[in-house]
């Protein structure tokens, strides 16, 4: 059983950081694991980056949520539980 802990990049963009985040999680003594990066815009550049890198990824589009923001929220909440983070 691995005791590293399984976690989610969450993007905007170009996700400037996560790329860092997904390599550093590749070292044999990294305590997590990326199981998966999830996007609030469906055209966010980190996606591409993170498909490449063999990260699963996932979009919750903000717009059709207008201004409920729990309900936003909410989905996202779904997805990360569907991926076991």
């Amino acid at each position: 059983m691995s005791t590293r802990r399984r976690v989610a990049i969450l993007i905007s963009g170009a996700g400037s950081n996560m790329a860092a985040l997904i390599d550093a999680a590749g070292l044999s003594d990294a305590p997590f694991e990326v199981v998966l990066v999830l996007a609030n815009k469906p055209d966010a550049g980190g996606l591409a980056v993170a498909e490449a890198k063999g990260v699963p990824t996932a979009v919750v589009d903000h717009a059709p949520f207008g201004k409920d923001r729990a309900a936003h929220e909410q989905a996202i909440q779904t997805v990360l539980e569907a991926h076991g983070v």
